[in-house]
């Protein structure tokens, strides 16, 4: 754990000296060595970091313990002092004024930044001495560490004790839940192809994989039907040879043979030759339970010969691409395995709770627990175990609930349960370590935006830098291994099938705030959550500000402050921040009631992540413009208006969206989403790929002008472009090469958009055009790469739609308010192959639309709102077979009435086929105000 720390500060080391250069002289020397001393100090760190985790270990563990967080603290150290020197370099090098009065003006700082600059060489000197003292301690571990405890990890196999044994003995009528995807895995293993087949069984630590697995293993219909079967468990610490060993024993021991003397002696070739030879005429299942890496498929492959009699392969693994890897040398079918549903949770906790009814009186209690082990089979059985202990009364179970991350640490039921779920976190790369550690910062139960938590991670420099790409797109790879480890469970996935949100289990959370705790890696301030501050944190996480919230604190190195409490945040509070806390790279106020931001935010130079989405603040201070690291600023939903002309100095600013959307007020297209105005010099800002939306009548041609320097602009919003901003728009759009979003929308609809560009931008993946069209342009229909477009105010005269039908990859079509002025639309046969989104709103003429029977053929949801002519349901719907959502918003009466069968509709059976019905009716004047309701189909929802 600690070593993720040690590895952070050793980058950011590597990362000053090759800045520097060839210039390192003094202080920047002293660097240099406390780099190599780093270095040969974390190669003893690996083993003793184990064993600083390990519960056991008495005396000798302590030390190790103790000598962790000594260098852990040192690395701090380290990093603090590298911020520190990089705020005095700056603030030296920005003091050389000229001029005679100018220089008297700057003493009082040049004084200031000498005394820095005498404080950093000292506490460098201190450090060097510690790290000195640290690295002879770390011999005497690196030997003690050769004769060390067994870690619980490196169990190559489940012991009788080990709670992993319990799933191979637990009796069928205690399973609950897995009736489903035990059908499901028995039918692959005894039907189909004749080729031999892998069916892997994937899901997080203590879902019940092999718990499922040897239940499919030891079914009579399973039995019958192959001739031989073998349970082998693999683990992280396996070996190939030992596993080729031990399955050789059993092959000899089922066939009452005497084992080889010289197994023990035979090659991995020999082995393998035995293992082929007594499977080549057999159906043979296999189970390898608790597979970690992918080269696993690559070592067992020549063993597992296919001799086209049905043979089958179970694996389970927490790994998602390592079951994906196994595609490359086998026919694979992947169960992903999920939580348990909350029927089948309750039973299962009754079952082993009270081994039947549960009392009257612990009904509510027990749904508490139960909730909290978020469907997850080992934890609701050990809960339900320890719980099972206690006398059976009310007051007993609410001191036993209350207290259950207190019972987690000691408790043998659920101390297991904690270390199982752990060795998915143990399991990690370093830099992976750190994102996993950021979600324990989100309160339970909260569900984190990709973007947003992505973002934090950049600022913090968890994301390695790769060239050639961008760094969110590596942050994202990130992402999706944590996913694809079963760590962190998909919440939202938008229409492109990329990861809107994602949270992580309860009980998952609890071992990764413990290992903050350990780590120093963050303290929470959450109501009923807080833990005790001890020495070092880096991190506030605050979902419950008291007075003294940070005034208590002596912490001067916090990294990153996060604010999720609901009340107004004082102006001491927000003064205070600025002034303590001078090293915070990430400030997040993100739905917090914050109605202002202080006057020296500038203080802050090392920022480089603020978030005041979705907050009251209305003015950005001139101060802004100091804060010269910054990446990215956030004000989505805020009415920030105007920006500062100080924001054009902040280079190395990246992300910068900013808007407001009127949810309060009557719906209007041109009006419900404001942008900003900001100042000449905004092509200073050369670092910008995203700003969205900018009021382009602020500035007008000359500020689209300026546009043309942000070369790296990959998503742009434009509002209130008027007709004679055209040619320059176009000018300024084709510069732009990176460019995969944009959107423009006109200031009135009686402006025509002449966007004829000569070429198209090559990159574009989501094209938004809210304006009157004199025709399509040409340009649009050879967008290779676009995904999403929304046309609205188009006021075409002819169907748009065979000119658009091709687009290749088109996954969202939205044509609003009158981007089609005609009657009737036609969707033709083999027209728009990848839509999966339709939406027909507010086309104020539509009153027919065909779709012929090969039409959309990948389209799963259909919206038709507010189309006032189109009374008739269009009978060609039965045509979309797979179409999952169909959404009628503020429709004729005649339309929806002629699909419900409540009031004898005629239409019902064009629907019957399809999941999910949805009626919208607007009850109000506001956007949120409406009521929902769903029509029956034969589909339960």
């Amino acid at each position: 754990m600690t070593d993720a720390v040690v590895s952070f500060v050793l980058e950011e080391l590597s990362k000053f000296v090759k800045e520097e250069g060839n210039s390192l002289t003094g202080i920047e020397r002293e660097f240099k060595d406390i780099k190599y001393e780093l270095e040969s100090i974390q190669v003893s760190l690996k083993d003793a970091d184990t064993k600083a985790a390990d519960e056991g270990g008495g005396g000798a563990n302590e030390g190790i313990k103790t000598w962790v967080k000594q260098l852990r603290e040192a690395s701090f150290r380290i990093e603090d002092v590298i911020d520190e020197y990089e705020y005095s370099k700056y603030m030296a090098e920005n003091n050389n004024h000229s001029g005679f009065i100018a220089s008297l003006q700057m003493i009082p700082n040049i004084i200031k930044t000498m005394n820095s600059r005498h404080q950093i060489a000292s506490e460098i000197q201190d450090i060097k001495l510690s790290l000195g003292e640290i690295k002879e301690r770390s011999q005497w571990y690196a030997v003690k560490s050769e004769s060390g405890l067994e870690s619980y990890r490196g169990v190559k196999a489940p012991r009788i004790d080990d709670t992993r044994m319990a799933p191979y003995f637990i009796q069928e009528t205690q399973v609950v839940g897995f009736e489903s995807p035990k059908d499901e895995l028995v039918r692959c293993l005894v039907g189909g192809t004749s080729e031999l087949m892998l069916v892997s069984v994937v899901g997080m630590g203590g879902i019940g994989k092999t718990t499922l697995a040897s239940h499919v293993f030891q079914n009579q219909v399973v039995k019958n039907y192959f001739d031989c079967r073998y349970f082998v468990t693999v683990s992280q610490s396996y070996t190939l040879r030992e596993m080729l060993i031990d399955m050789v024993k059993k092959f000899f021991m089922d066939n009452n043979e005497p084992i080889p003397k010289f197994l023990w002696k035979m090659d991995n070739n020999t082995l393998i030759t035995h293992v082929r030879q007594h499977l080549q005429s057999k159906r043979y299942l296999l189970l390898f339970d608790d597979v970690w890496k992918e080269s696993f498929s690559d070592e067992i492959e020549d063993a597992l010969i296919s001799n086209d009699k049905g043979s089958r392969i179970i694996v389970t693994s927490r790994m998602m691409h390592v079951a994906e890897y196994f595609k490359k040398s086998f026919l694979v079918h992947i169960h992903h395995l999920q939580p348990l549903p909350p029927n089948k949770a309750w039973e299962l906790f009754c079952n082993k709770a009270f081994r039947g009814q549960c009392p009257a009186e612990l009904e509510d209690i027990s749904n508490d627990v139960v909730q909290k082990c978020g469907g997850l089979p080992m934890a609701i059985v050990a809960t339900a175990g320890l719980l099972s202990t206690k006398a059976k009364t009310v007051f007993e179970w609410k001191k036993a609930s209350k207290n259950l991350r207190m019972e987690l640490e000691r408790n043998v039921h659920l101390t297991s349960l904690i270390k199982i779920l752990s060795l998915s976190y143990d399991d990690l790369p370093s830099h992976l370590k750190s994102c996993m550690l950021y979600f324990g910062i989100y309160p339970e139960d909260y569900t984190i935006t990709t973007k947003r938590l992505t973002r934090q991670w950049m600022a913090e420099g968890f994301v390695r830098c790769e060239e050639r790409r961008n760094p969110e797109n590596v942050a994202e790879e990130y992402l999706t291994e944590l996913i694809q480890r079963s760590l962190i469970h998909v919440s939202k996935v938008g229409f492109d099938g990329k990861i809107k949100s994602c949270q992580v289990h309860n009980l998952l959370r609890e071992v990764i705030l413990r290992k903050m705790q350990d780590l120093s890696f963050c303290h929470l301030m959450h109501e009923g959550d807080e833990q005790v501050t001890v020495g070092i944190t880096r991190r506030f996480s605050i979902a419950s500000i008291s007075k003294n919230v940070l005034r208590s604190t002596s912490n001067s190195g916090i990294r990153a402050i996060f604010v999720f409490d609901k009340d107004e945040l004082s102006k001491d509070f927000m003064d205070g921040l600025s002034a303590k806390f001078k090293l915070l790279k990430v400030l997040d106020f993100e739905n917090s009631l914050l109605n202002f931001v202080p006057d020296n935010l500038g203080n802050l130079f090392h920022l480089k992540y603020l978030n005041l989405s979705r907050t009251k603040v209305t003015v950005l201070p001139r101060s802004i413009g100091n804060l010269v690291n910054l990446e990215s600023l956030d004000l989505r939903h805020t009415t920030v208006d105007e920006l500062p002309r100080e924001i054009n100095k902040l280079t190395k600013l990246r992300l910068l969206p900013v808007y407001y959307r009127k949810y309060d007020e009557h719906y209007s297209m041109l009006n419900f989403t404001t942008g900003v105005q900001i100042q000449e010099g905004i092509g200073c800002l050369k670092s910008l790929q995203q700003l969205y939306f900018l009021d382009a009548d602020h500035g007008g041609i000359d500020l689209i002008q300026e546009l043309k320097m942000l070369r790296k602009l990959r998503k742009l919003g434009i509002r209130r472009v008027r007709q004679e901003y055209g040619n320059e728009l176009c000018a300024t759009i084709q510069k732009m090469n990176h460019l995969e979003s944009l959107y423009i929308t006109a200031i009135d609809e009686e402006v025509i958009l002449d966007l004829d560009f000569v070429s198209a931008p090559p990159n574009l993946k989501v094209l938004n055009l809210e304006g009157r069209l004199t025709k399509l342009p040409n340009w649009i229909p050879k967008l290779q790469y676009l995904v999403k477009l929304r046309l609205s105010l188009s006021n075409f005269e002819h169907d748009p739609l065979d000119t658009l039908k091709n687009l290749p990859n088109l996954l969202r079509l939205n044509l609003w308010d009158d981007a089609f002025s005609g009657d009737s639309l036609h969707f033709s046969v083999g027209g728009f192959p990848k839509l999966k989104e339709l939406d027909l709103t507010r086309l104020n003429r539509l009153s027919f639309v065909s779709i012929d029977k090969d039409a959309l053929v990948d389209l799963e949801h259909f919206r038709f709102n507010n189309n006032p002519q189109l009374k008739v349901l269009p009978k060609d719907l039965q045509n979309l077979k797979n179409l999952q959502f169909l959404g009628f918003a503020d429709m004729p009466a005649t339309l929806v009435d002629s699909i419900n069968p409540e009031k004898g509709g005629p239409c019902h059976w064009i629907i019957n086929h399809i999941p999910l019905v949805r009626i919208r009716q607007t009850v109000g004047s506001k956007f949120h105000d409406y009521k929902l309701y769903s029509i029956p189909t034969q589909f339960k929802v």
